[in-house]
């Protein structure tokens, strides 16, 4: 609108004064019905209202400087750039009211987080769940209501090897040997992870601790700083019918996608004359890579991963139980995905 005088050669008055007409016809409306809008809110706008009520301001000002300009050509009264003026009054009087709502709404999220992480100590979770119960499914559901991440130790190991930190390194000197990661130096990554800063309100332990001795040893790191594990959530499935989840999955490596032959099979699937999924059809919805099965998803190692994952998590329920800090809870992974996050949801 401003360039529009511009492109009107000087001896056309009335091109000119029609130009000068249309920008004070357009900003002074759209402007007063900006200011009329911030007045009525209850809440802050946004940084864009704020904007747009100083680039209003903007138009009628640029555009009563040049009419002031032009006026021996154009021979506009004086009277016209009242409104203009007024006009730009109204923008910056939006702005400066957008701009004191955001600051008094920024200052009061402030206030409550302060006192959010003061008096209430970080949410440390746990999930346990025998391979198939549903851990890949629901954790990350867990993880977006609290808004606190999802901790694998797989991961964590990975991305301090990428990045090339001190306990990375001792790893990928670990790893390149063939030898196990000890748990004091898992430990020290947990140690070192937590600090981030998206575990300021909390954090969920996926995979860790696998044992007594580990459970102990997390317990103490966490005493250092006066916290403890908040809730253990602990998703329980019969044997019995884990078999039929496990050796029927199948998984995006990439993405870690998990999808299932009955239960959430990929679009691509089809079955063989023996009844089975062709392997060669088993294929990503999102970009086509083919799918793989794990090599442990198979009946005879599952019976073996079953009889340590009991063996060596029913003594960390204990620990964590009701003789002793009773933040468990159990959940009943044996039913529709939906109703088992009803029930998380319940219990967290």
């Amino acid at each position: 609108l401003l360039a529009a005088p511009y492109l009107v050669p000087p001896q056309n008055t009335s091109a000119m004064r029609a130009a000068l007409h249309h920008v004070r016809a357009v900003a002074r409306p759209a402007t007063a019905a900006f200011g009329t809008g911030i007045a009525s809110r209850t809440t802050a706008p946004s940084n864009a209202h704020a904007i747009a009520g100083l680039a209003a301001a903007g138009v009628a000002v640029g555009a009563a400087a040049y009419q002031n300009e032009q006026q021996k050509q154009a021979e506009c009264s004086v009277t016209e750039l009242l409104p203009l003026i007024a006009t730009a009054g109204m923008g910056v009087a939006a702005y400066m009211a957008a701009n004191a709502k955001i600051e008094a709404e920024q200052a009061k999220i402030a206030e409550l987080e302060a006192k959010f992480q003061k008096y209430w100590p970080r949410k440390i979770m746990m999930i346990f769940g025998p391979p198939g119960a549903g851990k890949g499914t629901q954790g990350p559901k867990i993880e977006a209501l609290c808004g606190i991440p999802q901790l694998s130790t797989g991961d964590m190991i990975r991305a301090a090897i990428g990045a090339g930190t001190p306990v990375g390194l001792k790893v990928k000197d670990l790893v390149s040997k063939g030898a196990l990661v000890s748990d004091e130096i898992v430990l020290e990554m947990i140690a070192d992870r937590i600090q981030d800063d998206d575990c300021k309100n909390g954090f969920i332990l996926d995979g860790f601790p696998r044992t007594m001795e580990q459970a102990r040893k997390l317990d103490e790191l966490l005493s250092k700083t006066g916290e403890r594990v908040t809730r253990v959530m602990a998703l329980d499935v019969p044997d019995s019918i884990l078999e039929e989840r496990i050796c029927g999955r199948w998984i995006h490596k990439k993405s870690g996608t998990s999808y299932h032959v009955k239960f959430a099979p990929p679009k691509s699937m089809k079955l063989g004359a023996d009844g089975k999924p062709d392997p060669a059809t088993m294929l990503h919805d999102e970009d086509g890579s083919p799918l793989m099965q794990r090599s442990d998803d198979t009946a005879s190692a599952l019976k073996n991963r079953l009889a340590g994952y009991h063996k060596e998590t029913t003594p960390i329920l204990s620990h964590y139980g009701p003789k002793h800090t009773n933040v468990v809870a159990m959940v009943n992974a044996n039913q529709a995905a939906a109703k088992v996050w009803e029930e998380i949801e319940s219990k967290l």
